[in-house]
């Protein structure tokens, strides 16, 4: 007999449950009471939310809690490469054994009841979080917030909402300030928020949302402060100065969520040390991540290959950003999106930054734009755009062409997951 999978028990779930979203806790609430409650028995909680920048800021504050010798629960999603990139516990990717057994008590314990896909795995990292030792756990909110399935731990240690904009319109809410509620929904009677920079409509949503709850809220640009100044990352808050090295991870943007990690450490009582660690060991692909190995590397060796997953008109104002500030040089991007989102909103902030935009349909996602609508809608937005059969393809004329060129693959997570795939 053959041995069962997590990849098989994944697909079974896709296919038994709905792929739409839903957003209630009503199907969550009954799979979370089947299990035992795991909800109740997490370490301590820090649970984030926002539009931009929530892996980023997990991902750093994970690292300056690791640096001290604590251990750390992490939930995110979605995954890139593979499925098990979404439960980290105590440090360490979730086994293939142990997802396994962990989604086939889920399927058992659910029996025949509708649930979604984010739902039940959701369910399932609750429950390894809760059976293995731990000191903290960290988790990313999946769509909003108020409805989220990870909207279930009723007192987190502390909460974040990272910088809110346009994106889930459709589910969310089509401006910034119904938005900005729903992200808002995370925050609890009494437990402290770290809230990172919002625009005037935003924040007002979240502190009046506070307020009602009594949630001490420490605002970015009134209770701490962050920015550059010669090649170094300041933080001020009332506990004073820190001057520490600028992220690891690359882009202006995330001098900011390096800002709201070093908020949440601070708050949890971490010293100086903890922070540098924070913006100095993080790690997070596909967030203008440098390719230096694999297939793709290798058939264009001279080229400066980056690999970025942001999708929406601030994902696409943050990668101008850090292009802008990188040392001149031809660049090319290749482009594949979701029809899902705001394609003219992504691209317009990185007209002036490219030379060429090579479009491709996003192998084996059903919702791909095809290559020649993201193509068109590149040249709308004012950029020089072809479509290409693949990334292979794009890569290979671009290199014709300029063969030292800089060249960014962009425009979707699931891209970046499937480059990642290929590229080992």
């Amino acid at each position: 007999m053959a041995t069962r999978t997590s990849d098989a028990v994944l697909e079974r779930m896709m296919t038994l449950h709905p792929k739409v979203i839903d957003l209630t806790l009503d199907r969550v609430h009954r799979l979370l009471a089947a299990l035992g409650h795991p909800e109740r028995s997490l370490p301590p909680v820090i649970h984030i939310a926002g539009t931009n920048g929530k892996g980023s800021t997990q991902a750093m504050i994970r690292a300056g809690l690791e640096a001290g010798g604590d251990r750390v629960h992490a939930y995110t999603s979605p995954h890139l490469a593979r499925f098990h990139e979404r439960i980290r516990l105590a440090g360490e990717l979730i086994s293939e054994p142990a997802l396994t057994a962990l989604l086939d008590e889920c399927v058992e314990r659910n029996g025949p009841d509708e649930i979604t896909f984010f739902e039940i795995t959701t369910c399932a990292a609750f429950a390894a979080f809760a059976r293995t030792p731990a000191d903290w756990t960290l988790l990313e909110v999946g769509l909003g917030g108020r409805l989220d399935a990870t909207n279930v731990v009723e007192r987190p240690a502390l909460t974040i909402i990272t910088p809110v904009s346009l994106d889930h319109q459709a589910f969310l809410g089509d401006t910034v300030g119904a938005i900005a509620g729903e992200k808002a929904g995370i925050i609890k009677r009494g437990v402290p928020c770290i809230v990172g920079p919002q625009t005037d409509e935003g924040l007002a949503v979240i502190e009046a949302r506070a307020n009602r709850l009594g949630a001490p809220l420490l605002v970015f640009g009134q209770h701490w402060h962050v920015w550059e100044e010669n090649g170094r990352l300041l933080y001020q808050d009332e506990n004073g100065l820190l001057d520490l090295p600028l992220p690891n991870l690359p882009g202006p943007h995330q001098i900011q969520n390096a800002g709201a990690a070093i908020t949440a450490l601070r708050a949890l009582g971490r010293n100086e040390a903890a922070a540098e660690a924070a913006v100095t060991r993080a790690e997070w692909p596909a967030r203008m991540q440098r390719l230096r190995r694999g297939p793709l590397v290798d058939a264009a060796p001279r080229v400066e290959l980056w690999l970025d997953g942001g999708h929406n008109p601030a994902g696409g104002e943050a990668v101008a950003a850090t292009l802008a500030r990188m040392p001149e040089r031809e660049t090319h991007l290749i482009c594949g999106m979701l029809n899902t989102k705001d394609v003219s909103g992504y691209m317009v902030p990185l007209a002036p930054q490219v030379t060429r935009l090579h479009a491709v349909s996003i192998p084996g996602e059903q919702n791909t734009l095809p290559a020649e609508v993201t193509a068109e809608a590149a040249r709308k937005a004012g950029i020089d755009a072809v479509a290409a059969a693949s990334v292979g393809d794009a890569l290979a004329a671009i290199t014709a062409g300029n063969p030292a060129a800089r060249v960014l693959i962009c425009g979707s997570l699931y891209l970046a997951g499937s480059i990642l795939r290929e590229n080992g």
